[in-house]
């Protein structure tokens, strides 16, 4: 069974920044791609992709401020997100996406707040 597991949570002021971290393991097969997802109430939101080639994609609302790396670990990704906002504030999941079966599998989720 894939695990997913994320880290790096917290309560910053605006303006701060925070590094996520995400490690998957367990996968019979490669992972195609990780995703780093948030939650809000009433809405959710694909943050940032990376795939297994390296390329990467943003959320377009999110102005270059975050930014999506694989660690050197295999299957671990980070989120760097600088210069905060309180409409940053929400659940953070991080997704692994299996490269044959298409299957994805989610954290638990981070809790990240962004006070003003």
């Amino acid at each position: 069974q894939v695990q997913v597991v994320e880290s790096g949570g917290g309560l910053v002021q605006t303006g701060g920044s925070l590094r996520l971290s995400c490690a998957a393991s367990g996968s019979r097969f490669s992972i195609h791609r990780m995703e780093w997802y948030r939650q809000a109430p009433g809405k959710r939101e694909l943050v940032a992709s990376i795939k297994n080639d390296g390329s990467t994609n943003y959320a377009d609302s999110l102005g270059g401020r975050f930014t999506i790396s694989r660690g050197n670990a295999k299957d671990t990704v980070y989120l760097q997100m600088n210069s905060l906002k309180p409409e940053d504030t929400g659940v953070y999941y991080c997704a692994a996406i299996e490269d044959v079966t298409g299957e994805g599998y989610w954290g638990q989720g981070t809790q990240v707040t962004v006070s003003s």
